[in-house]
C-alpha cells in the first residue's frame, strides 16, 4: 500500500514538472483534502487549467460533463458581444414627436423608443429630459409614448426561479429598462421612528412606512425589516414594516416596485416635474407612431463600459440585455432569446471552439437549464486572451481582494493575482478566469462544482484549493 502511494505521488509529480493533463484520481493534494474535508467524491465537480501560451490543458476533472454556470457564463456572452460588437458599441435611447413645438409647448405626443440600453440609470435619464428640454419642450399637451418594442414581449414573469419576484436580480430584460428598474429604500432613525427615503423618486407611487424601532444591534435578516408590494406591481404601493434596531446607523433595501414602463414613466414625471416641466396626458405603450420625428437619438455609455458592470458586480438584467443585443444586431428585430442563442453557439463554433451539450436560458445564469462544459469555457477563455480586445474582457472581471464580487475573498499573497467570474444558485458555485502564478505564467482556470453542498462551503473550499495551486506554481 505504502509502495503504490508513493509510486502516485511520484507519477502526479512528473505530470506536473512535464505540464502534461491531470486526470481524475491525480487531481492536486489540497484539491483532494477539500473534496475529502467535504465528503464529496468528485462526481459533480469540473475542472479546467490552462497556460494561455500553452496548447494543452495543465489539469482537467470531468471536463466535458456539462454543468450549470450560474453567473461565469456573463463572461462567455461579453466576449461575444465584444467580438461581434466592438467595445466602442452604444445602444440608442431615442426621442420622438407627433406635433410641432411653439413656445416651449409639444402640440403632441413625446415618445420614448428603448434601444435596450443596459446602463441606463436614473442620472442619465435625467440628462436625457435635459436634452429634450434643450431642443425646445418644456410642456407636452400630448401623452408619453413608450415604445419597447426592440426586445419580443418576455414569456417569463418575475421571480419564476424562485418566488422573490421583487428582488432586484430577477428583474426581466425590457427595451426600455431605466435603472435597472430598482427602487432603493433607504432606512434611518429619525427621532423615535424610522424615517425611509425612495430613490429614485417616482410620480404617483406610494410608500406605507410601519416600521418602528427597537433596541439591539445591527443584526438579523434585512435587519428585522420586511418589505411587500400588496397589490403586486399594478397597485404602486410598498408596504415597510418590522422593528428596525437602534445599532444600525442606515440600512438600504433595493427592490423592483413596478414594471419596467410603468417605472420609465413614473420616473419620467417625476424628474420632469423637478426640471419645471408638465405633461397633460397619460402613459401609452405603443409601437412610435407613424409620423412621429426624432429629436434625439441619446447614447448609452460604451460596451466595454457595460460590460465592467456587468462582471464586476454579477448583473442579470444588464446581462440579458446584452444577450438580447445580439440577437437584435445579428437577427431579425424584435428580438428573442432563441435568436440570441443561435448567434452565440455559430460564434463558438466560427471561432473553433467546440460546444457540446451547450445551452443557454437567458444569458445571465440565473437559470436552472443553462449547462456549459469546462472544457468548452476554458477554450473560450485562452481564445479570449489572444483577442484583441482581451484587456476590456479581463479588466472586467473581479480581482481577487480587491474589487466586486471577489472583495473579500483570496487575500494574502494572491490578492490582485486573480481576475475571477463567480457564480452562485442554489446548489451551484463555480469560478473562472485568469490567474498568475508566482511564477509570472497566466492560466485560464474554470471551477464548476454542482450538487447539495456547492453553496454550503464545499464549492468555495474546492475552487480556492485549485485556485491556489495554480498561483503557487
Amino acid at each position: 500500500m505504502i509502495r503504490y502511494f508513493v509510486i502516485t505521488v511520484a507519477l502526479v509529480s512528473f505530470l506536473l514538472m512535464t505540464g502534461a493533463p491531470v486526470h481524475a484520481d491525480n487531481l492536486p493534494r489540497p484539491v483532494i483534502a477539500a473534496l475529502k474535508n467535504h465528503n464529496l467524491d468528485g462526481s459533480g465537480i469540473s475542472i479546467f487549467v490552462q497556460a494561455v501560451d500553452a496548447n494543452e490543458p495543465l489539469l482537467v476533472f470531468n471536463e466535458h460533463v456539462p454543468r450549470s454556470p450560474a453567473s461565469i457564463i456573463k463572461v462567455l456572452i461579453s466576449y461575444a458581444a465584444l467580438d461581434l460588437l466592438g467595445p466602442a458599441y452604444r445602444w440608442h435611447t431615442e426621442v420622438w414627436v407627433t406635433g410641432p413645438i411653439r413656445d416651449g409647448r409639444l402640440e403632441g405626443d413625446l415618445v420614448l423608443r428603448g434601444g435596450g440600453d443596459p446602463g441606463l440609470t436614473s442620472e442619465r435619464f435625467w440628462t436625457l429630459l435635459r436634452e429634450i428640454q434643450a431642443r425646445g419642450i418644456t410642456h407636452i399637451a400630448g401623452d408619453l409614448v413608450i415604445d419597447d418594442t426592440l426586445f419580443a414581449p418576455n414569456r417569463e414573469r418575475p421571480g419564476d426561479m424562485d418566488g422573490q419576484p421583487y428582488r432586484a436580480y430577477n428583474v426581466l430584460p425590457n427595451a426600455m429598462l431605466v435603472n435597472f428598474n430598482v427602487t432603493e429604500f433607504r432606512l434611518r432613525h429619525q427621532g423615535r421612528g424610522t424615517a425611509v427615503q425612495l430613490e429614485p423618486p417616482l410620480y404617483g407611487f406610494r410608500l406605507d412606512n410601519q416600521v418602528t424601532s427597537r433596541d439591539g444591534d445591527c443584526t438579523g435578516f434585512q435587519r428585522g425589516v420586511a418589505f411587500d408590494l400588496p397589490e403586486g406591481f399594478a397597485g404602486k404601493r410598498a408596504l415597510l414594516s418590522g422593528r428596525f434596531p437602534t445599532g444600525c446607523r442606515e440600512f438600504t433595501l433595493w427592490r423592483a416596485v413596478l414594471e419596467a414602463p410603468d417605472y420609465a414613466n413614473a420616473l419620467f414625471r417625476s424628474l420632469w416635474q423637478q426640471l419645471g416641466g408638465t405633461i397633460e396626458g397619460e402613459l401609452r405603450i405603443a409601437p412610435r407612431p407613424q409620423g412621429a420625428r426624432r429629436i434625439i437619438a441619446f447614447p448609452s455609455r460604451s460596451l466595454a463600459e457595460n460590460v465592467r458592470e456587468i462582471n464586476k458586480w454579477s448583473n442579470n438584467v444588464m446581462t440579458r440585455h446584452l444577450f438580447l443585443t445580439l440577437a437584435a444586431e445579428k437577427r431579425e428585430r424584435p428580438a428573442t432569446v432563441e435568436q440570441a442563442r443561435e448567434v452565440v453557439a455559430e460564434w463558438l463554433e466560427g471561432r473553433g471552439i467546440p460546444a457540446p451539450g451547450l445551452f443557454i436560458d437567458n444569458g445571465s445564469g440565473l437559470s436552472r437549464r443553462t449547462r456549459i462544459t469546462a472544457d468548452t469555457f476554458g477554450r473560450m477563455l485562452v481564445d479570449a486572451w489572444h483577442h484583441p480586445y482581451m484587456p476590456d474582457l479581463v479588466a472586467s472581471m473581479p480581482i481577487s481582494a480587491v474589487d466586486g464580487t471577489l472583495r473579500n475573498r483570496l487575500g494574502g499573497d494572491s490578492k490582485g493575482r486573480m481576475h475571477l467570474k463567480t457564480g452562485r444558485i442554489n446548489d451551484v458555485s463555480a469560478i473562472a478566469g485568469i490567474v498568475t502564478s508566482k511564477a509570472g505564467r497566466r492560466h485560464a482556470v474554470v471551477i464548476m462544482v454542482n450538487g447539495p453542498t456547492a453553496t454550503s462551503g464545499a464549492g468555495e473550499s474546492v475552487q480556492d484549493a485549485v485556485l491556489r495551486w495554480v498561483h503557487n506554481r
